[in-house]
């Protein structure tokens, strides 16, 4: 299901500045809180929690210049394909999210616990992200492409459940702690009495202890296996370019929530074409009698070969076009054309035979070039460098 446009979520329009971003995410992080959906019912909860993430994904982007500037090139659905810019909403909790952005609500003030939304408070663990770098040919590129990779991986360990603790034995309640996942502090100040709360630094948030580590993977929960993930590659990728595979990455202790692989891509260098955007080029080298007569050449593609013609009389740097033969964009708009530029070899080394030859038509008039046709060739010359 293709995504909503992130101004469109905000009721923002494209030119919004940072502090009108700001109020219209916070208005919608209001409304749709859940300590506001009490009374409902759970089908309105779940609701509101998907519109709640849908926005704070939508400010995570729209308020990051470089986000922002990305997705305003790409759109919605491109923008999306390339892994956006790492946010993984529909992974993260609601506490989570108010953690990135508790700024705009000066913390978590006026507003309860995130019932129903969290793990009862306690830290919702995520996996690490992996990142690979994938070689991709211009024939790959022009068509996408599927690549198989395998990939070492920290996976729930099997033999204790990615729990961490020895088989048959049970997790404990965390004594430091007594099973909040959080340690709470009281310090006096001259304005009385101040609060602060933080993730429990014994049991990491998780409210719970390991009376026993499992040997198999020494208590962490994880263990190393190499796994074959099939990345789809689609077609008009380009040099740098970050895909994204939500819960692809490195497990999380405990079971929660994945990390993401991140796949770079790296064009390989084309032996005959070079790459301009979307455009290709050719460097096509021809003998000065196929320039004066005029032939048929034929010419690599991204997609095979092709005849083209040389007109008689054609000049060095001359751009022939070939509509629709270049690469397409990752958007899906349009293709980009095939740019053959054309140069004359002059010889380097010739014979006797071969220097009469050329004298002989040096003296010929139609060897010497007119006012007008140097007028035309220098003037496309002149065009190129305004």
């Amino acid at each position: 299901m293709a995504k909503r446009d992130f101004y469109e979520v905000l009721g923002v329009d494209r030119n919004a500045d940072a502090d009108a971003l700001k109020k219209a995410y916070r208005k919608l992080a209001i409304q749709y809180h859940p300590d506001r959906q009490q009374g409902k019912t759970d089908a309105e909860k779940k609701e509101a929690e998907e519109k709640f993430k849908e926005a704070a994904e939508a400010y995570d982007v729209l308020s990051d210049p470089d986000k922002r500037a990305r997705y305003d090139r790409l759109g919605p659905d491109g923008y999306d394909q390339m892994g956006g810019g790492g946010f993984s909403g529909g992974g993260m909790s609601m506490e989570d999210i108010f953690r990135q952005f508790g700024d705009l609500f000066g913390g978590f003030g006026g507003f309860g616990g995130f019932s129903g939304f969290s793990d009862a408070g306690h830290t919702v663990n995520h996996g690490t992200n992996l990142r690979v770098r994938v070689k991709v040919t211009l024939q790959e590129i022009a068509k996408g492409t599927e690549k198989k990779i395998k990939i070492p991986r920290q996976v729930s360990c099997h033999a204790c459940n990615g729990t961490g603790a020895k088989n048959g034995t049970a997790l404990e309640t965390c004594s430091n702690c007594h099973g909040s996942g959080v340690e709470v502090r009281i310090r006096r100040t001259i304005l009385g009495q101040m609060q602060t709360q933080s993730e429990c630094s014994v049991c990491g948030g998780s409210g719970k202890r390991i009376k026993e580590r499992c040997p198999d993977c020494g208590g962490s929960g994880l263990v190393k296996r190499e796994e074959v993930v099939n990345i789809n590659i689609p077609a008009g990728v380009r040099e740098g370019m970050m895909l994204n595979m939500r819960g692809k990455g490195n497990d999380a202790p405990g079971g929660g929530v994945p990390g993401d692989l991140q796949i770079v891509i790296e064009e390989q260098r084309d032996e005959h074409l070079i790459r301009d955007d979307q455009d290709l080029i050719y460097n096509l080298m021809i003998d000065f009698p196929t320039a004066a007569l005029g032939g048929k050449v034929e010419i690599p593609t991204v997609d095979g070969r092709a005849r083209v013609t040389i007109e008689p009389g054609t000049q060095p740097g001359k751009v022939l076009r070939l509509r629709g033969k270049g690469l397409p964009s990752v958007n899906g708009y349009g293709k980009g054309d095939l740019l053959v530029n054309v140069m004359v070899y002059v010889p380097e080394n010739l014979s006797a035979a071969d220097k009469k030859a050329v004298e002989a038509m040096r003296q010929s008039q139609a060897f010497t070039p007119s006012s007008s046709t140097k007028e035309r060739i220098f003037s496309r010359l002149r065009h190129m460098f305004d």
